[in-house]
């Protein structure tokens, strides 16, 4: 075992006033480096983070990905967690990963997390929201690609590790809340597909709407998550079928002709 090696926690909010206390509580203790970024909050979430960290930064918002790299360029360690609003550090995971940054040799520059989603009360143990999730990283290198939503973040030469404790995820706070951000992301997808030249067309969205529904319900095992599994794939069907079908109107909105009046 080596000295620890210090860790730069960076987190991106927006109103976030009713839960980002419990996650900078998770985290503020332990990390060497906080950062908030935080885009415009008029509900006292900059006022609640400024608790926990001087440096609280405000700016605006240009989109997940932009918004990501803005808080990797203010995180002086060579180590960097990145957590959102929504996510909870566990005291086990804390301990594992103080553990690994006091390893001697480290032939890692990502760490994936194993993701506990909790939806309505209970944790999702299989599908999407289930997967490991790249939170913690070495800087060097590193960037979030530059999307709207959905943002990848880029690892040069990955070699990637995974942690047996998991990050506690708490994303929706009710059904409205659970519909209204996927078809919130489904347009901002949507739009950063456009941009990029692609098309799309309605069949193709119905289409997408049916294989998205068994990949999370059937190939993801979904369905061993009983009713909770079933509404998230049906939500996850509907957020590919909003995504091509916003793509689809773009598309038609360039054919239409041009009002010359």
């Amino acid at each position: 075992m080596v000295e620890k090696r210090q860790i730069s926690c960076f987190v991106i909010v927006f109103n976030e006033a009713e839960r980002i206390e419990r996650c900078l509580q998770s985290v503020a203790p332990w990390v060497d480096q906080l950062v908030i970024l935080d885009s415009g909050s008029i509900d006292g979430t900059a006022d609640i983070c400024r608790r926990f960290t001087d440096e609280v930064h405000s700016t605006d918002w240009p989109g997940f990905g932009a918004q990501r790299n803005r808080a990797l360029e203010l995180c002086r360690h060579e180590w960097v967690l990145n957590i959102d609003a929504d996510e909870v550090v566990p005291v086990e995971l804390r301990t594992e990963i103080e553990t690994l940054m006091r390893r001697e040799m480290i032939d890692f520059n990502l760490v994936k997390i194993p993701w506990h989603t909790v939806l309505f009360g209970k944790r999702l143990k299989f599908g999407r929201y289930s997967t490991p999730q790249g939170k913690l990283f070495l800087k060097e290198g590193a960037q979030f690609k530059q999307r709207s939503v959905h943002e990848t973040l880029l690892i040069p030469s990955e070699h990637s590790l995974t942690l047996t404790s998991g990050l506690d995820h708490y994303s929706w706070r009710d059904y409205k809340h659970l519909v209204s951000k996927h078809t919130e992301y489904a347009a901002l997808s949507a739009t950063d597909k456009y941009a990029a030249g692609k098309s799309s067309n309605l069949i193709y969205a119905y289409l997408r709407l049916v294989t998205d529904f068994l990949q999370q319900y059937v190939l993801r095992l979904g369905f061993l998550d009983g009713w909770r599994g079933l509404l998230m794939a049906g939500v996850l069907g509907q957020y590919a079928f909003h995504k091509y079908a916003c793509l689809w109107s773009m598309n038609q909105r360039d054919s239409m002709p041009k009002d010359t009046n």
